[in-house]
Order: C-alpha cells, then sequence, then structure tokens
C-alpha cells in the first residue's frame, strides 16, 4: 500500500517531458558493392510552457544520460532487443502508456498557449546545456568524423553522420585520382601542343628590319599584338608609343626577344626589284626608233620635223622657238614607225637636251647651210657623243643661195664629225624643210641606222619609261608626257615616277587621242600622278600602292637629306672676312612656268648671270598658275614674279595690286634673261612699275591688209588709252605684249575708251590676233639710271 500511494504522488506531480523511441533500421551501402543495416532511434521533441529552469535541466541531463548509454551499447544487444523483448520491457512499456494517456489529460484541461517560444533566459540556458553536452560527447573513444569532403572516408562512420543529408554519394578515391591524372595530362598536352605550334610559327618567321621602322609596323609583321612589344620593350629599358620610330637596332633586339628571326636590311632596299628582270632573246621584238633633233637656235629643226610630219606646228610656237620637248610618231612609206623628239635648241636649255639625248637611239644634228656650226651646235656635238648614240647630220636651208654644205663638213670634222664620203661613220643628207627636199633620203637614213642597231623591246611585261616633260593643267591636274622604253603601259596600272607615284587613269597619244595602252618607243601623256615629276625621272610599275607609297617616301626622304647637306657651314673666320666686304644686292625672284623644263631652264640661266654688286636668288620656283601663296611670298621676301608661260589667278592679281607687288609674263626665255641683265648692268630697278587699268575682248578680227589687222574690242574693266601695253592672252596663255599703234572710236582717233564701249586697235608690228582674245592694259612707269 505504501509503495503505491508513492507511486501516485509522484505521478501526481509536476508537468514533465519524457521521450517516447521508435526504432528503426536504416541500411548504409558502402563501395564495392558492400552494404550493412544498422538499428537507430528515432527522437521526437516536444516543448510546453510554464517549464522551470530545474525542469529543463533534468531533462537535458536524462537525454544526455540516454545518448551516452546508447554510444556504449554493442550493436549485438540492439540487434537481439529487436527480435525479443522481456517481461520487464512489456511492464515498462504499459506503465509508459499509462503516464502517456494521463499525460494527454491533462495537457487536454490546459489553456492552448503552446507551443510558446522560450524566453531569451530559458533560450540562453539551453544554450549553455548544448554546449555542455558537446563537451561531454568529444572526449569519446570514436574519432571525431571529419567534415571536409576529402576525409570523409576516414574513420568509423556514425549515427549522426549517416543521418546527415549534406554528404551525397560520391566516385571511390580511386576513381577521383585517376580522374585527376588524366586532367593533369590533358592540360600538360595542351600546353606542349600550343608550346611547338608557336615556336614552329616564329621559327619559319624573318622579319625585315629597314634602318628605322614604327611599332605598330613591325607588330603587324610579327603577327603580334602592339601591347605585347610595347611590354618588351619597357623590359628592355625603351619607353615607346606604337606611333613612335624605333631604329633598327632597337627592333632587332625585339624580333629575338619575341622569337622570330631579324633579317636587317638597308633602306635603299625598298627600290630593289623595280628595274624588273633582263627579257629573254625569245621574248623581245622589234620596236620603232627614237630619234631626238638637236641644233642651235633657229637653225630650222622645228620646220623640218614639221616638214616631216606634213603639219604646221611651227608657227605655234612662240618667237619660233621650241619652248619644251615635243614628241611625235611618224610612219613611213614602208609603214615603218619613227618616233620624233624635238629638243629646244637654245643654250638655257642644255640641261633638257642632255635628258633627250639620253633617251635616244639616234641624233639628228640640224645645221643651217647659211650659218654654220654656232655654241649650241658644239654643245650637242657633246652630249651626243657621251649618249653613245649614232649622229646624222641634217644640213638644213639648202634652198637659199648663201647655202655652202661643203663649209659645214669641214668645219664638223674639227670635232671629230666626219662624213662617209671623207672616210667617216656619219652620214651627211641636204634636206629643205621649206621646199621638203631630201627628206625621203633622211628618213631613209633613220630607218637603215635602225635596221643596223636592231632595236627591240618586250612588250609583254610590266612597262619601264622616262619623263620627257611635265606640267599642270587645269582640269587635269598633272600631265607628264612618257616615253615609254620597255614594256607595255595600260590604264590602270600603279606607277612610281622619280617621287611620285599614280595610277593611271588617262593615256593620250601625240595627237591628243585617248589610248588604252602604251607600246615601246610611244611617247604618252599619263595623267593621275600625285604630283608633278622631274625630267628625265625614270616610270616604273609598281604591284600595290603600298609598295609604291613606299618608294616614294623613300626617295622624297633622301631628296631632303641632299638639300640640307648641301647647306655649307660657314666658320667663324668666313664670317668676319665677309663682314669686311661690301655687301651685295640680292634680287629675289619667283618662277613659275608652265612645264618643269622651261622653269629649270630659267633657274640655270638666271643663276650664271650674277655680278659682283647683284646677287639673283630665286627663292621658289614651280610649275603651274600664279596663285595667291606666291604673292604672299614675294610680300614676305619682298621678290618679284616672274610667270613664263602662265598668268596669275583673280586672287593673286587681286593681292599683287593691293600690296604692290610686280608680276611680269613672258612667253620667250630670252625676255626672262633679258631682264635680268637689265637688272644686273643696273638699267632697271624696283622704281619701275607696271599698273593693270583695263581688260577687254576681242569680238571680230577686221583684215585691212596681209600685214595689218584691226582688233574690234568691247572694253570689258577699266579703260583703254593710247599710250598703254597690251598683254594679249590666248586660252590663258600670254601670246604678246604689244605697243598700241592707234585707239579708234567709231572710226575717230581717240586717245581713251571707258569700260561697256567697243573700240578698234591696231597693234604696232602685230597681227596675230583671233577673236574671244583676252587684252589686258597696262601703264608702265620707267625710272632707269645707270651705274
Amino acid at each position: 500500500m505504501d509503495e503505491n500511494k508513492d507511486k501516485k504522488v509522484e505521478n501526481s506531480g509536476k508537468l514533465q517531458l519524457k521521450k517516447t523511441f521508435n526504432v528503426g533500421q536504416i541500411k548504409q551501402s558502402f563501395s564495392h558493392g558492400r552494404s550493412k543495416s544498422v538499428s537507430v532511434e528515432v527522437k521526437k521533441k516536444r516543448t510546453f510552457s510554464g517549464l522551470k529552469k530545474i525542469d529543463i535541466d533534468e531533462i537535458t541531463t536524462k537525454q544526455n544520460e540516454s545518448n551516452d548509454l546508447e554510444a556504449n551499447l554493442p550493436l549485438s544487444t540492439t540487434k537481439k532487443n529487436d527480435s525479443k523483448e522481456t517481461p520487464l520491457d512489456i511492464k515498462n512499456n504499459s506503465e509508459e502508456k499509462n503516464k502517456k494517456s494521463e499525460d494527454e489529460k491533462l495537457l487536454k484541461k490546459q489553456p492552448k498557449k503552446f507551443p510558446i517560444k522560450p524566453s531569451s533566459e530559458q533560450k540562453l540556458i539551453l544554450d549553455e546545456n548544448q554546449q555542455e553536452n558537446d563537451n561531454k560527447i568529444k572526449p569519446s573513444k570514436f574519432p571525431k568524423s571529419p567534415k571536409s569532403f576529402e576525409n570523409r572516408r576516414q574513420g568509423k562512420l556514425t549515427i549522426s553522420q549517416a543521418l546527415n543529408d549534406d554528404n551525397e554519394k560520391v566516385r571511390s578515391l580511386a576513381a577521383v585520382k585517376r580522374a585527376r591524372e588524366k586532367a593533369k595530362l590533358r592540360n600538360l598536352n595542351k600546353l606542349e601542343s600550343k608550346d611547338s605550334l608557336e615556336n614552329k610559327e616564329r621559327k619559319k618567321k624573318d622579319i625585315i628590319i629597314p634602318d628605322f621602322i614604327e611599332v605598330n609596323e613591325l607588330a603587324s609583321r610579327m603577327a603580334e599584338k602592339s601591347s605585347v612589344l610595347i611590354k618588351v620593350l619597357m623590359k628592355l629599358g625603351v619607353m615607346a608609343t606604337i606611333n613612335q620610330t624605333i631604329d633598327g637596332d632597337t627592333a632587332e633586339l625585339l624580333v629575338i626577344e619575341l622569337g622570330h628571326i631579324p633579317k636587317r636590311v638597308s633602306e635603299s632596299d625598298v627600290e630593289m626589284g623595280l628595274d624588273g628582270r633582263k627579257d629573254l632573246d625569245k621574248d623581245l621584238e622589234e620596236r620603232p626608233p627614237v630619234v631626238t633633233v638637236m641644233g642651235h637656235v633657229d637653225h630650222g629643226k622645228t620646220s623640218l620635223l614639221d616638214a616631216i610630219r606634213q603639219k604646221k606646228v611651227a608657227s605655234s610656237e612662240a618667237g619660233g622657238i621650241t619652248q619644251h620637248i615635243g614628241s611625235y610618231i611618224v610612219e613611213t612609206k614602208n609603214k615603218k614607225k619613227i618616233t620624233f623628239i624635238d629638243t629646244p635648241g637654245h643654250a638655257a636649255f642644255s640641261q633638257m637636251r642632255a635628258r633627250g639625248s639620253n633617251i635616244t637611239d639616234i641624233i639628228v644634228l640640224v645645221v643651217a647651210a647659211d650659218d654654220g656650226v654656232n655654241e649650241q651646235t658644239i654643245e650637242a656635238i657633246s652630249h651626243a657623243k657621251a649618249s653613245g648614240c649614232p649622229i646624222i647630220v641634217a644640213i638644213n636651208k639648202i634652198d637659199l643661195p648663201t647655202a655652202n654644205p661643203q663649209k659645214i663638213e669641214n668645219d664638223l670634222m674639227k670635232y671629230e664629225i666626219i662624213s662617209e664620203k671623207m672616210g667617216g661613220e656619219n652620214v651627211f643628207v641636204n634636206v629643205s624643210a621649206k621646199t621638203s627636199q631630201g627628206l625621203d633620203d633622211l628618213i631613209e637614213s633613220i630607218v637603215l641606222q635602225s635596221e643596223i642597231l636592231e632595236l627591240q623591246a618586250n612588250p609583254n611585261r610590266n612597262a619601264e619609261g622616262t619623263v620627257i616633260e611635265s606640267k599642270i593643267e587645269k582640269g587635269k591636274g598633272t600631265v607628264a608626257s612618257i616615253l615609254i622604253q620597255n614594256g607595255t603601259l595600260k590604264v590602270g596600272d600603279i606607277v612610281v615616277v622619280g617621287k611620285e607615284w599614280g595610277k593611271v587613269r588617262a593615256l593620250y597619244n601625240d595627237e591628243g587621242k585617248r589610248e588604252t595602252k602604251a607600246l615601246p618607243s610611244y611617247p604618252v601623256e599619263l595623267i593621275g600622278l600625285s604630283g608633278a615629276p622631274e625630267s628625265a625621272d625614270k616610270l616604273v610599275v609598281v604591284d600595290s600602292e603600298s609598295r609604291a607609297r613606299e618608294v616614294t617616301q623613300y626617295r622624297s626622304r633622301r631628296k631632303r637629306i641632299e638639300e640640307n647637306s648641301s647647306l655649307k657651314r660657314v666658320s667663324l673666320d668666313q664670317m668676319l672676312e665677309s663682314a669686311g666686304k661690301d655687301i651685295k644686292n640680292i634680287f629675289s625672284v619667283i618662277v613659275k612656268a608652265d612645264v618643269h623644263g622651261s622653269k629649270e631652264a630659267i633657274e640655270q640661266s638666271l643663276k650664271k648671270m650674277n655680278s659682283e654688286n647683284i646677287e639673283i636668288k630665286v627663292i621658289h620656283s614651280g610649275v603651274g598658275e600664279i596663285n595667291e601663296s606666291d604673292v604672299t611670298l614675294a610680300i614676305a621676301s619682298d621678290a618679284k614674279i616672274f610667270g613664263f608661260n602662265v598668268k596669275a589667278n583673280i586672287q593673286a592679281k587681286t593681292l599683287s595690286k593691293k600690296e604692290k607687288i610686280s608680276i611680269k609674263y613672258f612667253s620667250i626665255i630670252y625676255e626672262v634673261i633679258d631682264e635680268a641683265q637689265k637688272v644686273i648692268d643696273g638699267l632697271f630697278n624696283d622704281e619701275i612699275k607696271e599698273t593693270l587699268i583695263g581688260n577687254a575682248e576681242i569680238k571680230k578680227v577686221f583684215e585691212i591688209s596681209d600685214s595689218n589687222k584691226v582688233a574690234g574690242c568691247m572694253v570689258e574693266e577699266g579703260k583703254v588709252t593710247s599710250n598703254a601695253f597690251a598683254k594679249i592672252i590666248r586660252d590663258e596663255k600670254l601670246i604678246a605684249e604689244v605697243e598700241i599703234q592707234s585707239l579708234k572710236r567709231e572710226k575717230n582717233q581717240v586717245k581713251e575708251v571707258i569700260s561697256g564701249l567697243e573700240c578698234g586697235i591696231n597693234f604696232l608690228k602685230f597681227n596675230d590676233i583671233k577673236e574671244n582674245d583676252k587684252i589686258e592694259f597696262y601703264i608702265r612707269e620707267t625710272n632707269e639710271k645707270k651705274k
């Protein structure tokens, strides 16, 4: 009875938390198909409000004890308990069921305030107890299961590890090791193959390095990034940008550093291969001979060539003098073709004539039968001998009564020009350009001489040629007269001519007709160059624009270096010596001409005319019309402007009139020389002024007689006075500069005609006037003095 009472008191005590255990089994799988069944308990927690700290401590203590017991129990015991229950266990289970039913009844009577969260103090107590439990569990005899993925197989499997869902089933360690080894091998193979490929490519690359090269250009040649090159340069101690130029030595170190093979070349090597390949005998074909006509002034070279061409060309030359080289194709009766080059005869064009002789096969030396051997004739003989070309002597003007061809033959013997009759090698032909006497014999002699020379060329290759002359024309740009010496020049070819290059846009023959190609020994006018080349510059065809640009840049750079090196350094002694002498008067001139050869001739002539007191200095020369920049230069340097067969544009005229800059126009080279001579002799000075007073246009030409013509003009601007000088301009070229003989208005002689009125003008000793010719009227104020 007492025991029962004690039990009732215990059961009717405070509400406590009891644990229920549900026994279960899990199956653990290992590698290689091994498995194991393990009995585990399933724990369930219940929380109630109104618990005291003492109750929580008791619960946690009991829980820890049960965990310790469970951990210490062997697996065999748990298996026996699973398979068979003892009478004591059954009795305990019935008591537990009774207690559970009583607890449920009590819970029903309690107000429904659970589950509630424990207070902060209770949380703190629970955390402390949990920490104590953890500390108690730590010194267990089983090793702590590691949390890292790599060590999960070390040690025995515990219940907590088995229930942990984070560690999923993975491959075995052996499989992982095999996979890692395979990955390492793959990476190694990739690196080795990449390195071997790069080394293979670099060994094959030969990098051409000139004396100077830009960083980005070197990078493109090596197929490397510019940033890589800059990094390597920084390592070498060179700070550079991609557009900066480095020297050849630095570039060579850079190429070696990046594993390529450097090949040093000189800057002049860019011109290698421009000469072209040597032609085989089977590729050569017969070509027309190139004949250069030489001789003294007014000995009849142009008239003779005109007679051969049967065209009247000589009358269009100003003063009857050839101002620039003309080239023509002539077809003989036997259908043979001959290329003639007409060079100017006066001494000023010696340099141009020397160039003409270098591109010729045969030289025809024209000597007037009534004049004899003169200075230009001797010079022409010297050029002909230097070129090694055969000379045919044409004794012209044989129709004149004063002609003496025998005297000419005797005079030429002094210069080793001996006729075949006298046992020499030179052919002498008596001709007359006026009556066409002996022209057939001259042509026959040229054809015979060309057959002896066996002139051949290969038309089936890239063209090579020489510049005869160049000029700048409105609407066309740069026009260069080219003689093709080998190959065939076609429209669309990329050419290099001296310091200029371009793409052939158009080709014109000697008659002004458009051509698609030019064969060997054919003279053509080429349009499409970037600038005006110099006479005797060589023309070659290249593969690409980049190649052409590279060659011309090198040539321009070399030209600048030569010009700079030509400036002589003056020592202190020379400066002191020159300071003690009288200072020369410097006469500054700007020369503008229609063609390059004429410009050079004027320059050379002016330089030879320096005197003790006056030095003529050509500060600028060019080809084309006089423009505003020329006038600006003349203002800055106090210079005069000489225009040879060119005019000034409107802007230049306006500025020169405003700033009072003298612009003089010439059509014959002798006039330029005479003008310069006046300055040297002191007959002409800066006080002479030329003022434009008006412009007019010839509307109609009235022929009073063969030697007397009157120009019917309309005054467009300003006025016309009877004492003015007139400049006649045709097709924007100065034809003549003449005086006014008479000025009439409605049949009355007048001194002045103003703008908007018509008038009739008769020029003094000049009748070559045509409709639509422009006339400019000037007043000259002269103040001459002699020294």
